[in-house]
């Protein structure tokens, strides 16, 4: 395992950019000796940071979190502004966000100090699907039905074409249309680039599921365990990806 990603993973740094920094200030050492950038670890190394011994967490932790808007999916922010560390649990070492959602979107992410399996359920190889409710500025219906046709063929976007999205239970209220879109690919911000390639106005952006993990009335700012089921279908996705 790369050093970085170990100090990482043990929570002894909130991300590995931050592991490379520490690396670099020489505060790390491996065994009886100064580490360097880039090196790798193996089980019989002891790494410590400022003379404290650095290791794993014993245990793993599989955590829903109902993110509130403006709250960043980082661990810390240079700008002092909040960030989802803010809502996660004390005393879980490792803890950090699978993939991440936008300061302007809510909803539901997954946490996890378990390595392979945050690389796992974020990496588009598995495709798992991501469920997001949509609310757009309303229009006439003629131009919102030939718009969301275009959406939903998957526009071209100036890092590539997006996947079709599927779209689903649209519904009307004043001057707000709702729906539903499920995709699988997590390219930054492409739902809201999508919008603005097709002329539609995106008014809130809220993920509602990652595979079988459904936000449902988890309250605005707190987090669950994820349960026995959920946690099988998610490694049973591993499983097949990794077969």
């Amino acid at each position: 395992m790369r050093l970085q990603a170990f100090l990482a993973r043990s929570g002894a740094s909130p991300s590995r950019r931050k592991a490379e920094a520490l690396i670099s200030a020489g505060r790390v050492q491996i065994n009886d000796r100064i580490a360097s950038l880039g090196e790798s670890i193996t089980p019989d190394d002891r790494v410590l940071l400022d003379g404290k011994l650095i290791e794993l967490p014993k245990e793993h932790a599989y955590l829903a979190l109902n993110k509130p808007k403006r709250y960043l999916t980082t661990l810390k922010d240079d700008r002092n502004r909040p960030t989802v560390a803010e809502l996660m649990p004390d005393g879980v070492p490792g803890l950090v966000p699978v993939g991440r959602l936008d300061g302007d979107t809510t909803g539901l992410l997954l946490l996890t100090n378990d390595g392979p399996f945050a690389h796992h359920v974020a990496h588009p190889s598995s495709e798992i699907e991501k469920e997001y409710e949509m609310t757009l500025a309303s229009l006439p219906a003629k131009d919102l039905e030939e718009r969301l046709a275009t959406f939903e063929r998957g526009p071209w976007l100036e890092d590539g074409k997006m996947l079709s999205p599927k779209l689903a239970c649209l519904r009307r209220a004043g001057e707000r249309t709702t729906l539903n879109l499920t995709i699988h690919e997590g390219r930054n911000r492409i739902i809201r680039r999508a919008c603005a390639a097709v002329g539609l106005t995106l008014l809130a952006l809220k993920r509602v599921r990652v595979g079988p993990v459904k936000l449902g009335g988890l309250p605005e700012g707190r987090y669950r365990e994820l349960t026995e089921k959920e946690l099988a279908i998610l490694e049973n996705i591993e499983r097949r990806d990794l077969g």
